[in-house]
């Protein structure tokens, strides 16, 4: 697996630096002034609930202040106009997002209430309702409900380029990536903007085309139209460059999507990852620490308690994992499903056994190239290391849908041909793991060196297996 910029065409890109330039622009040597609201002749900037309605109902991210109006101003509204249909969808939508930017499963009850009243004072043709239903579904992690949600929807306007954003989330959920590809053609055909760039860069991702995913994160970013879009953009941007290793540049990005939008806590975690990575532990907390009280998902709590555990500090590793457990529960109380991330803490820090039931679970209902990885590294880590290689393999290997080039998936890999005693795969991936990012997990960069210097290095009267 190599990481060689590839992409339509074959056309090799060069990273895209971007600056912002407020109230004038530097075009072809000249200095072009850009007037701004409230100067004559250009209208006045839309207020934060229309902001917030035009977010919502063109499914990109939305700022919380400007949700908070949108809400209220939808609510009072809706207490005197009852029947009107499309503001129940725009307000369901609406607590979707809120739910999403919160990381808070109590808003989906509501979010449903509105989108399903929604459509029973307007049952036929409603496909913003039913947009906001696959929107919810997707956020509980229910892809085949979204899937279908999101199919109704384009049946009644097929042309209508927010329903496939929608439909390419539920495809790639349910690890149907040929799905997901020609979701994302027909997208781009109907819409070319910062929406269609961001899924080309997920689709580049996972299909290990680093180059391409950043430029079209770049370009996303220095399109989109709000900030708290670009700070969504730049935060995968981010993550991009944490994930081939690349520590300062990493924080650079994720400190620029923070300092435009605040509330953008997986931005925030990005930090904590980065800075464990460059040794500036203290700062590292802290960061975790914020992006868990804006946005306390199970996955943040499970990074920040293994990197408590890396510095030999169990009670407070231990309080994360118990806050990692109370967000699980919470959002199964609410209908979500986070037996991925649950799975991945019982296999590493709980019962492997109950992973492995968990996981296989999570496979029946959705083959993703995450859950490949998740269930084999559970049955490994139960003893099965045999019935673990071939979801390994799935998980890291182009041919089998795993074109991601994730350090994590190929460690374990690596660990599980070692325990198969493929010790010649188990050292090339091993290594390979290191390369990807050398600084990929507080506990498990030392893990895979002592892994290696165990293994050795390949005799020469070995066969082929062992070099």
């Amino acid at each position: 697996m190599d990481d060689k910029p590839r992409g339509p065409g074959g056309r090799t890109r060069r990273r895209v630096l971007l600056s912002s330039v407020a109230g004038c622009a530097v075009l072809g040597g000249g200095l072009v002034l850009v007037l701004l609201p409230g100067e004559p002749g250009v209208p006045d900037a839309p207020d934060p609930g229309a902001r917030a309605a035009a977010a919502v109902t063109n499914g990109v991210p939305a700022s919380l202040p400007d949700l908070e109006v949108l809400v209220e101003e939808r609510g009072r509204h809706l207490e005197k106009h009852p029947k009107d249909a499309e503001s129940w969808a725009v307000l369901g939508a609406a607590r979707v997002e809120q739910a999403r930017r919160l990381a808070d499963p109590a808003y989906w009850p509501r979010a449903e209430k509105a989108l399903r009243t929604s459509l029973e004072v307007r049952p036929e043709g409603n496909a913003p309702a039913l947009r906001g239903l696959a929107a919810l579904a997707n956020a509980r992690r229910d892809y085949a409900g979204a899937r279908r949600w999101g199919e109704a929807a384009r049946k009644l306007e097929p042309k209508r380029w927010t329903t496939y954003p929608l439909l390419i989330e539920a495809s790639a959920g349910l690890g149907d990536r040929e799905e997901a590809e020609k979701l994302l053609e027909r997208l781009t055909e109907l819409r070319s903007g910062p929406v269609s760039m961001a899924w080309a860069a997920a689709m580049h991702r996972d299909r290990g085309w680093r180059e391409d995913a950043a430029v079209e994160l770049a370009d996303a970013a220095s399109a989109a139209g709000e900030p708290a879009e670009r700070a969504a953009y730049l935060e995968r941007a981010g993550q991009l460059a944490w994930e081939r290793g690349d520590r300062e540049d990493a924080l650079r990005l994720f400190r620029e999507a923070v300092r435009i939008d605040p509330d953008q806590g997986a931005a925030l975690a990005g930090q904590g990852r980065a800075l464990a990575a460059l040794g500036r532990t203290a700062e590292a907390l802290s960061a975790y620490r914020a992006a868990l009280a804006r946005q306390p998902r199970p996955e943040y709590a499970l990074e920040l308690g293994e990197l408590y555990e890396s510095l030999g500090r169990r009670q407070a590793a231990g309080a994360q994992y118990d806050l990692l457990r109370d967000r699980v529960r919470l959002a199964a109380a609410h209908g979500g499903d986070e037996d991925l991330v649950l799975g991945r803490f019982e296999a590493d820090h709980g019962d492997p056994r109950a992973a492995v039931r968990r996981l296989r679970a999570q496979w029946e209902r959705q083959p993703s190239t995450e859950v490949a990885d998740a269930l084999g590294w559970a049955l490994h880590r139960a003893g099965r290391s045999e019935e673990a290689l071939p979801y390994a393999v799935r998980a890291t290997e182009g041919t089998r849908g795993g074109g991601v080039r994730s350090a994590l998936y190929v460690f374990h890999r690596g660990l599980i041909e070692r325990e198969a005693e493929r010790y010649g795969a188990a050292r090339r991936h091993l290594r390979e793991a290191l390369r990807i990012n050398p600084y990929f997990s507080p506990l498990r960069v030392e893990r895979a060196k002592a892994a290696l210097a165990r293994l050795g290095e390949p005799s020469v009267q070995a066969g082929p297996e062992s070099s």
